[in-house]
């Protein structure tokens, strides 16, 4: 994946619903589904199923409207993509909170990081139709409040020195406030995410999990993979935040609540008011 600066890019059309404001004109029921999809199914729920996993993060607007702010760049705010490295010691220095982003070659990570920063008319970020399309560690600095760091993705057309690369970053990244591990939610945990998490585990890593393309499932799959991804979480992590957070990079379903999210574990965002 790369980033760079388009020309005339800033006179491009925001993507639908990429702003808060375009998500505040829809009716009440429409709204929500936007920025707190994972609500949008507590409906289908059996009666007396528990929810509170469901509303652990749940910020009100004021908080949503200062952490898109940091995703909007402007001539005092720049984001960047900083750095490219193969090894650690190619890793810009320590100087900002990090979050990183991993997950299967497939998974949907650039298509996701593309929309966090749709707000930034300026920056382009590509999508390759080839998965495994992204063989270093991108770093991408939200001007001085974090540094957003894409990872490689596992699996399939994985880089060969992916386990050293990652790992190496993992275990040597003083500054890494949360790690993102982002699942298919069509098609739930496989084989190498299970390796991810528990890689995490061992480490002892603070991460969270995002189920990724959920504009592609079904609302039954969407539900059965929802509630058995909170179920591992609940009887097999130590380090998994609770809550998982849905996304659609295609409907911008998730991202805002994401957004305000990473803002929150990066420390700009310490008081987060209930909605």
């Amino acid at each position: 994946m790369l980033l760079t600066r388009a020309g005339g890019a800033a006179g491009r059309a925001l993507p639908p619903l990429a702003a808060l404001s375009q998500v505040l004109r829809l009716e009440r029921s429409r709204r929500t589904a936007i920025v707190f999809p994972l609500q949008k199914l507590e409906r289908y729920l059996a009666p007396g199923t528990d929810t509170a996993r469901f509303r652990l993060f749940q910020p009100g607007l004021a908080a949503l409207q200062r952490a898109e702010a940091l995703f909007r760049s402007d001539r005092g705010h720049p984001i960047d993509c900083v750095s490219s490295a193969v090894r650690m010691d190619h890793a810009p220095p320590l100087a900002l909170p990090e979050v990183c982003f991993i997950g299967r070659s497939n998974v949907g990570k650039s298509s996701l990081i593309r929309a966090l920063f749709s707000l930034a008319p300026e920056v382009e970020v590509r999508v390759s139709k080839t998965p495994g399309h992204t063989k270093k560690i991108n770093f991408f600095k939200v001007g001085k409040y974090f540094t957003l760091v894409d990872m490689p993705g596992y699996g399939y057309r994985a880089p060969q020195d992916f386990v050293e690369m990652v790992e190496a970053y993992l275990q040597e990244r003083r500054n890494l406030k949360r790690t993102f591990l982002l699942v298919d939610g069509v098609v739930g945990l496989q084989k190498t995410d299970h390796i991810a998490i528990e890689m995490l585990e061992e480490f002892g890593i603070p991460y969270v999990m995002v189920l990724t393309k959920i504009d592609r499932a079904s609302r039954g799959v969407l539900l059965k993979n929802v509630l058995e991804i909170q179920e591992f979480v609940k009887e097999s992590t130590q380090g998994c935040f609770p809550q998982l957070f849905l996304v659609s990079s295609v409907e911008s379903s998730g991202v805002h609540l994401l957004r305000c999210f990473l803002a929150h574990v990066t420390g700009n965002l310490p008081t987060v008011e209930a909605s």
